[in-house]
């Protein structure tokens, strides 16, 4: 199948349970029925994964008839709790026989499911995720999202009870692999969250970065990787994780098995679920990931210790795209946070904007690249920012400044920049591209196409002048400047007007002045063969001729 026909068959899917999806969640908002076929979806995920294992690992029976369908450890039937021991150890979680996805299923097709049945699956699932310590991050309270007591699915547990049978026969119904046997569960997960921030309007930027502007980042971030070995990537404003896919996404070689660890941290619970699963839905294993649930200025990511050395932990890659002009808690005593404290000033209490890059900086390898999506306002504010901005140019840290187009995000409408920040750099200067014309426009939403992603990356690469669209800047060109990095400063897009030919112009007036008395003429005519014996009538028709005698 090619890829084209891959993506296809995924939008297809997307859209169907879209569609089903609409049908079934009444006066639900769509953004809180998200949590329940999300959930579900990778419940089922769990369970499939946890069967495949079973089976590929040689160590299960698989019993099959009208009423039951679930893997058993053959050397244990009889001891149950050995077997979910068995399982969380290799997987980090453990489903019960009784609770896997097939059996519930074939419950509800049966009508044998009890309102309890869907407590008491969770409530096993968290009894067991805590089994094994080093997944306990990952798998805990991971499902808290799937209300089952909300009122809006039903005004009775019978009513609740068969709302949810509906969600997984829904999530059921489709087989979730393509032609050639790939497993495409993770790209509908992504695609459907993708639907579900279309239709969130300011609420989507919290959990959602579209999927160019991802592009856009990654391959930025990523562009002299090394092509083999173990590469850290971090999100300090992670979402529901679709920036840190992309990353293995253009990274080369990025789905080698254990190729990238993935580290990323969330304040919203929420989302910070969205992302556990849409990790591991696409993949990813849990001794892989490091994801927090926690607000990344406040609460700083966990030092490691090196040779018994206390050391910040630092990636290969650091991309972000983190909520514009935030208001944070910038009391004095963060100066000392060693984060902050070599820039003489704080990021201003409304805008927390420079205290996201500073963050991400401090968590950067010196051989690493930092791509984050930033509000304008950040090129040329002054006061604290601009001392802040200024620090880090004479620091040779900024490598590249490149405009976005305006209203390709979901959350806003504003243009925003792009800053590519490196620590190693032996050139002293900075790259200014203005890609803000180069989109396809959309009905809703402004789009980066293929074409206009690859100028970017191309041009970031050759690094020269290019006429109304980029600018290799000297520091002492900054300079001069006052350190100001507005885009227009340093490249130059305007458009002259062409020169008026005044003959044709002069022509094209008598043309129209001609074709004008033509016009009225043939008026002129037809409102004489209007006359008649109604004096009234009359009466107008003279008004107007004299009208246009004039």
């Amino acid at each position: 199948m090619t890829e084209s026909t891959e993506k296809q068959t995924v939008q297809d899917i997307t859209s169907q349970l879209w569609a089903m999806a609409n049908a079934l969640r009444g006066n639900m908002d769509a953004n809180e029925f998200r949590n329940y076929i999300l959930g579900f979806m990778f419940y089922r995920y769990l369970s499939e994964h946890q069967e495949n294992y079973l089976k590929t690992e040689n160590i299960v029976d698989i019993i099959e008839d009208e009423s039951v369908n679930y893997a058993y450890i053959r050397e244990a039937k009889d001891d149950v709790e050995d077997y979910i021991k068995d399982i969380a150890g290799e997987l980090g979680y453990a489903i019960r026989p009784e609770y896997t996805w097939a059996t519930i299923v074939e419950k509800v097709k049966n009508d044998d499911i009890k309102p309890s049945d869907f407590q008491d699956m969770f409530d096993d699932f968290r009894k067991n995720s805590s089994i094994n310590i080093n997944a306990k991050n990952d798998f805990s309270e991971i499902f808290a999202d799937v209300n089952l007591g909300n009122s809006r699915l039903g005004n009775s547990t019978t009513a609740r009870a068969r709302a949810l049978s509906d969600i997984i026969l829904m999530v059921d119904k489709f087989d979730y692999t393509n032609d050639s046997g790939h497993d495409i569960l993770g790209d509908v997960y992504e695609y459907l969250i993708a639907q579900f921030a279309g239709n969130s309007g300011k609420k989507a930027g919290e959990f959602y970065t579209p999927h160019p502007v991802s592009v856009v980042l990654a391959k930025l971030a990523t562009i002299d990787a090394p092509t083999s070995g173990q590469f850290s990537v971090y999100d300090p404003t992670m979402g529901s994780g679709s920036l840190l896919l992309t990353v293995q996404e253009q990274l080369v070689n990025g789905f080698e098995k254990g190729r990238v660890h993935f580290h990323g941290q969330e304040l919203n619970t929420t989302t910070y679920n969205l992302a556990r699963m849409n990790l591991m839905m696409h993949g990813v294993d849990y001794q892989n990931m490091d994801l927090r649930n926690g607000d990344t200025l406040e609460s700083d990511w966990p030092d490691g210790e090196v040779d018994g050395i206390d050391r910040p932990r630092s990636f290969d890659a650091v991309v972000a795209n983190p909520p514009y002009s935030q208001q944070w808690d910038n009391n004095i005593n963060k100066m000392k946070d060693p984060r902050f404290k070599d820039y003489g000033k704080l990021a201003p209490k409304s805008k927390a904007d420079f205290a996201f890059v500073l963050h991400g900086i401090y968590h950067l390898k010196d051989s690493g690249r930092m791509a984050i999506v930033l509000p304008h306002g950040v090129l040329f504010r002054g006061a604290a920012e601009g001392l802040i901005r200024q620090t880090l140019i004479e620091k040779n840290y900024l490598d590249a400044v490149i405009g976005l187009p305006a209203g390709i995000f979901y959350s806003t409408s504003i243009p925003t920049v792009v800053l590519v920040f490196k620590k190693n750099r032996t050139r002293k200067d900075v790259l200014f591209i203005d890609a803000s014309s180069e989109f396809e426009k959309s009905k809703n939403q402004n789009i980066l196409r293929e074409q206009d992603i690859d100028k970017i990356f191309t041009t970031y690469q050759d690094r020269q002048d290019v006429d109304k669209y980029a600018h290799v800047a000297s520091l002492d060109e900054i300079k001069e400047n006052d350190y100001n990095l507005n885009i227009p400063r340093y490249v130059d897009t305007f458009e002259e007007e062409p020169p008026v030919d005044i003959v044709a112009v002069t022509k094209e007036i008598a043309d129209i002045d001609q074709q004008i008395d033509t016009l009225e003429t043939k008026l002129l005519a037809d409102i004489n063969d209007l006359v008649g014996s109604d004096d009234e009538t009359n009466a107008q028709i003279a008004a107007l001729k004299q009208l246009f005698s004039k």
